[in-house]
């Protein structure tokens, strides 16, 4: 690594925990039932939300009805968002007339947006209009972070319970998730972004003129659009000379803020966040690293405020910040090294880099590789999914780190909500493994750890490689699948492992290289996507329900303390044993193998 690189992650950690905190403590409070000081305006608010819609505000829930509450809400707005990309050709805030939506990809579309995923098989700037971006897009990122923020509410106060039925009401929650923490920061990050450069307008498309005319060749057509062929029966070439750009506008900002702060990733652009109008300064790049990680961050510290020991919340701070250190260090080494097969080349990859040398391919010469590098581990550690350069152009083992990433089940600050309460999972393993070792009942934050809980906490940890590995499996034997490979070998192999990795885990980054808007890709990664969001929920609040219904015990001598370093460590060795039993096979089928290619001879 570089001194650059070092000093960049270490400025990155230091404002991420500065902010973080405070922000953690707030969301203890809108976590509560009581009114948050000072936003006496949004209360009012909150109860006219209640009163119109007829929600049950003042209704407890058990972890079935929390559950299903969710899933009906986040079906209908499938329903809504399908619907949405199918008539949007009728609807207003099209200037570019842009048409439907094809069947497979608006269901691809939907669920991965309902899911937190927002794997985007189509151009954005091409496919969908204004309204489908706002109406459809925008509003199922503010709602999809606000399901995985009530499910870790739920969950903390499951722990934090002394002995109950309810894990709260998922509407409460919801609505008070969107109003206190989601809208607020996404308001004041949007004037911040736009500030930077970015655009936020509903202007038609702009046709400009280009400073440097540029010339190519296409096939030559006759008029009824068949090709024209010469006597060997290769397509006629016609010189063209191109002297406009059409340059997209769209109210961009404002979808941007939410996408990152709600961990969601999806791009206006095509480009996602390495287009200039979606990042288009190094501030930006930073602030937008930042906002993905930030409430993740503080909800480590939300759970530590609400289990009345703010330990628990550092130390699974500790646990993840390690990870990711550990992990960011990898990516970053391996793309500072040269690529052989430019060097074989002749390729100058020191004087290309900005830097002292490396692979700059499929990186914006705007941020370099460090910070190119840095946000490629945060976006993937966080279940973002937001890119700003190539995951597909890496080294191999730089290309692998961002999978392992996702492989650990984003938990390594994970998402917004989902990556908590998938640690928290983990530590219920641990805790489990620690118990069987001295021979005690398990206990975690003085609720003992017995067979239903392990059989959820089983289940929630292997769904995800369950849906990774079958559909990998089937993506390779079947030719719809192996038909969409760009690459052959190795390399061809870890696109579609990435594709179902990113899908299940809901992350949405792409490997690329990797045809995927083709019936089958729409239809399986969806498939994935769904199962791998609400296969997880439901039996996270079966966990929360057991947990609640559980008398809270008084730590003795025989308790083992779970905010130490040893605790830290257990945790860290069963997240990394998990994925490393889950995936080394198929890593080693990708990536690894791909890197004994190219470096051994």
């Amino acid at each position: 690594m570089t001194t650059q690189s070092i000093l960049l992650l270490v400025a990155f950690l230091a404002v991420l925990l500065a902010a973080g905190y405070p922000l953690g403590l707030y969301m203890a409070k809108v976590a509560g039932d009581a009114p948050v000081r000072g936003l006496g305006w949004l209360q009012k608010l909150e109860n006219l939300l209640y009163r119109w819609s007829g929600l049950p505000a003042d209704k407890a829930m058990g972890w079935k009805s929390y559950a299903i509450a969710l899933i009906v809400f986040n079906t209908v707005g499938a329903v809504f968002v399908y619907g949405l990309q199918r008539l949007q050709g009728f609807l207003p805030l099209n200037p570019q007339g842009l048409g439907a939506v094809s069947p497979d990809s608006s269901f691809n579309t939907t669920v991965s947006f309902v899911a937190n995923t927002n794997w985007q098989g189509y151009g954005g700037e091409q496919t969908m209009s204004y309204l489908t971006q706002m109406l459809g897009m925008a509003c199922q990122n503010f709602f999809s972070a606000a399901t995985g923020i009530a499910v870790i509410f739920a969950l903390v106060r499951g722990f934090a319970s002394r002995s109950g039925k309810s894990i709260g009401n998922f509407w409460v929650d919801l609505v008070r998730s969107t109003l206190y923490i989601l809208l607020p920061l996404s308001l004041a990050l949007s004037v911040v972004f736009m500030g930077e450069g970015m655009i936020q307008n509903f202007s038609a498309y702009k046709e400009v003129t280009l400073l440097d005319h540029v010339a190519y060749e296409t096939p030559k057509v006759t008029a009824d659009g068949q090709p024209v062929l010469d006597t060997a029966g290769k397509p006629v070439m016609e010189a063209q000379v191109a002297t406009t750009q059409t340059i997209a506008m769209g109210p961009v900002a404002s979808q941007e803020s939410i996408k990152l702060l709600g961990t969601n990733g999806g791009g206006f652009f095509n480009a996602n966040s390495s287009h200039p109008y979606e990042n288009p300064t190094a501030l930006s790049n930073f602030l937008q690293m930042l906002a993905i990680f930030i409430i993740p961050a503080g909800l480590c510290f939300t759970f530590g405020r609400m289990v009345g020991d703010l330990r628990q919340g550092w130390a699974v701070l500790a646990a993840m910040t390690l990870i990711f250190v550990v992990m960011t260090a990898g990516v970053m080494s391996a793309e500072q090294q040269a690529n052989p097969a430019l060097q074989a080349l002749g390729v100058d990859q020191q004087a290309s880099s900005l830097q002292s040398g490396g692979n700059m391919e499929g990186k914006e010469t705007r941020f370099g590789i460090s910070s190119s590098t840095l946000f490629a581990a945060v976006t993937t550690a966080a279940s973002c999914g937001a890119v700003n350069s190539m995951h597909d152009s890496y080294m191999p083992l730089g290309g692998m780190v961002p999978l392992l990433l996702m492989q650990f089940g984003e938990v390594v600050f994970g998402g917004v909500g989902t990556g908590l309460y998938g640690m928290l999972m983990f530590a219920i393993l641990a805790v489990f493994i620690a118990g069987l070792m001295i021979g005690r009942t398990p206990e975690y934050l003085g609720k003992k750890i017995q067979a239903y809980e392990m059989k959820m906490v089983s289940l929630a940890i292997l769904i995800t490689p369950a849906l990774v590995l079958t559909g990998t499996a089937i993506a390779v034997m079947v030719e719809p699948g192996k038909i969409g490979v760009a690459n052959p070998g190795a390399h061809g192999f870890s696109e579609i492992l990435y594709a179902f990795t990113s899908a299940a885990n809901n992350n949405g980054s792409a490997f690329a290289g990797l045809s995927a808007n083709t019936p089958f890709y729409n239809v399986m990664l969806a498939i994935a996507m769904w199962f791998g969001r609400f296969g997880v929920i439901v039996p996270v609040l079966a966990v929360a329900g057991s947990l609640a219904a559980k008398q809270r015990l008084s730590a003795n001598a025989g308790t083992m303390p779970t905010h130490g370093p040893m605790f830290i460590g257990l945790l860290i060795g069963v997240v990394v044993l998990v994925g490393v039993l889950n995936y080394v096979p198929a890593l080693a089928l990708g990536p690894i193998v791909e890197h004994l290619q190219l470096f051994i001879k």
